[in-house]
């Protein structure tokens, strides 16, 4: 997989919390080469709850499981994420722990943007990196209003 389809993946990718950066091609492109490209296989711990980690991914394949430990009985899972989700997003922000465990459900391609390339990016692109940082903070918010929603009691 390459980030053209990557690329594809988060354009077409159909839920609430979808990442909407509004970049051209070219702008895409240049985003791109500041990412690095893993896989992981079915099982595989992709972010630990408690890690200080200041890394964003991006799925490009397969689907990976968000939940926490320490929850009560089935509240633990949070999301599943298909290809195209972003995740990790606070990172960009804040170094703070994670707050929840990311695992593989499948084999996936993950491709990370890692705060120092980030900062890099900023530096040499700051008009991608600003409508990086713009989309992240509003696919943070879709995110902390779906979660205050839910620990809402129904009457």
């Amino acid at each position: 997989m390459d980030a053209t389809e990557l690329v594809h993946a988060i354009q077409t990718l159909n839920a609430e919390d979808s990442f909407r950066p509004r970049l051209d091609a070219q702008q895409w492109r240049v985003f791109c080469q500041y990412l690095t490209r893993h896989e992981l296989r079915s099982g595989d711990l992709l972010i630990k709850q408690g890690d200080h980690d200041r890394t964003v991914y991006f799925l490009g394949q397969g689907s990976l499981q968000v939940f926490v430990t320490g929850a009560a009985p089935g509240a633990s899972r949070i999301a599943i994420l298909r290809a195209g989700s972003v995740l990790g997003e606070p990172g960009l922000f804040a170094d703070g722990p994670r707050m929840a465990n990311v695992e593989a459900m499948t084999p996936c391609v993950v491709w990370a943007l890692r705060l120092p390339r980030f900062e890099e990016l900023a530096a040499r692109v700051p008009q991608v990196a600003v409508e990086v940082v713009r989309a992240a903070g509003a696919l943070m918010a879709q995110r902390m209003r779906a979660n205050m929603l839910r620990q809402i009691p129904s009457a």
